[in-house]
């Protein structure tokens, strides 16, 4: 099913150059210059196995209806009337200006499915802006570099939660089937270990974070004390790690205690909270860090469930280790009550620490970094596609109304966390008991412990739906 998608913006934001990325074309002429781009011009795009109209259109501008620039608002006007998905696109170097609030008022009326996307997000800047974007209240941004092909894989997957009907695809795409079944990529990864890493320790008031921090850095850089709620803001310490031969730059994020919602009373703690759920909305890796003489109490497995639900990489810390006697027979319960409570993150390391003394420091960063590793792999379609074949050999899908549902093949869009792509028969009918097989099994098979997996289903259209059957 084909459809149509314009993309709009404030000028040079890079509009045309998504443009002729998508279309594998220079059509539209590309300059530093703003304005370049006057009339809407449509092209065919091609992204992954999607097949689609693209619209480049020109800058939003601000101006009256008989002015050139009111005219060209006017052909911008129509494009997005045309289409049946839109692509706000803003500049991630810049960060959202009020003009861009402005125009995301306007296409938020339009009524149309809408993808954020930070463009020019390349590098240290652009990833500051792009997180920025989430202020402009249209849903998770895409941060992409146009120019260089990035974030491509993440706007693939985006168009699909758009637009899930008409990006089915149909039972006789038998071209699109072959080519994604038997792909036999190699496995690879979105990591780049040349930026910081980026880690936020989150947990209960009086968990030790700030103090764990400061033994990370060899010095007092946070204040501490025994009172609960010492820290209110995030702050972001960046830090180079060092042991043996391993180095690795961090950005480390300490952040305020995090209490039941119906205990916070206090204005400051209500922002303070509010802004160590952003350091988490940041943060690649998040340490969830327990108090070892009370740990797993109702308020960890909420913040847990909260940062898997973000999607980040997930490390469990135990803090106060020097507080415990039985140290051995300690850690295997803890590792067993993680397994049984939080299904959600199964196999996430669970790693004892001592701020205090320093113990299990260099194994927590170790851990946090490994998690970052898993979090951004990628497995090719081949190897996902013999796993598949097995897992329903050995449990297949059950029927429904006489009818057996039909899992056909899988890919892996994205990575940061993992993104899989199931297609198939009737799947709005696959149990949530058979996903979590499906999901499980990937973990164990592919070695995925302790991240975020998502799982996407998608039907090809029904070649009988609508007809009338003969008598």
């Amino acid at each position: 099913m084909t459809f149509t998608v314009a993309i709009i913006g404030r000028p040079n934001v890079g509009k045309s150059t998504l443009f002729n990325r998508l279309v594998g074309k220079k059509l539209a002429l590309v300059d530093d210059q703003p304005g370049v781009t006057r009339d809407r011009r449509a092209g065919e795009a091609k992204l992954g196995d999607l097949n689609f109209t693209i619209i480049d259109t020109a800058g939003l501008e601000e101006g009256g209806i008989e002015t050139l620039t009111g005219r060209m608002r006017a052909q911008t006007e129509a494009a997005i009337e045309d289409a049946d998905a839109i692509f706000f696109v803003m500049d991630a170097r810049v960060g959202v200006t009020p003009e861009d609030r402005h125009f995301a008022a306007l296409a938020r009326r339009a009524g149309k499915p809408l993808i954020v996307i930070a463009n020019k997000a390349e590098g240290r800047a652009g990833e500051a802006g792009a997180y920025d974007a989430f202020a402009l209240g249209l849903g998770d941004p895409v941060a992409l570099s146009a120019e260089h092909g990035d974030g491509l894989a993440e706007l693939y997957a985006s168009l699909l939660t758009a637009l899930p009907e008409a990006t089915a695809l149909s039972e006789d795409d038998e071209d699109v089937r072959e080519r994604l079944v038997l792909a036999d990529d190699e496995d690879g990864s979105e990591l780049d270990p040349t930026k910081p890493l980026r880690i936020a320790i989150v947990g209960r008031p009086n968990a030790g974070k700030s103090t764990l921090i400061n033994r990370l850095l060899g010095e007092d850089r946070l204040l501490v004390g025994p009172e609960a709620g010492v820290t209110r803001d995030s702050i972001g310490v960046e830090y180079v790690w060092r042991k043996g031969e391993q180095e690795r730059a961090l950005k480390v994020f300490d952040t305020a205690g995090l209490r039941r919602r119906a205990r916070i009373d206090d204005k400051l703690e209500k922002l303070a909270a509010a802004d160590a759920l952003r350091a988490v909305r940041f943060a690649e890796v998040v340490v969830i860090l327990l108090d070892a003489t009370i740990p797993f109490e109702k308020q960890d497995l909420t913040i847990t469930d909260l940062a898997a639900r973000e999607g980040r990489a997930l490390v469990i810390g135990v803090n106060k280790w020097d507080l415990i006697e039985d140290k051995g027979a300690k850690l295997v319960e803890l590792r067993e009550e993680a397994e049984r409570l939080l299904p959600q993150v199964r196999g996430a390391a669970v790693v004892p620490v001592s701020g205090a003394t320093g113990q299990g420091v260099d194994a927590l960063i170790e851990a946090a970094i490994k998690a970052h590793e898993i979090w951004n792999r990628r497995i090719s379609t081949g190897r996902l596609n013999r796993w598949l074949e097995g897992a329903i050999d050995q449990n297949p899908p059950p029927a429904v109304a006489g009818r057996r549902i039909k899992i056909r093949y899988m890919t892996q869009p994205k990575a940061r966390p993992p993104h899989f792509v199931v297609f198939g028969n009737q799947l709005d009918e696959l149990p949530d008991s058979y996903q979590r097989y499906l999901v499980n099994s990937l973990r164990q098979t592919f070695a995925l412990p302790g991240t975020p997996i998502r799982l996407t289903l998608k039907q090809g259209d029904n070649p009988y739906a609508g007809k009338k059957r003969r008598r």
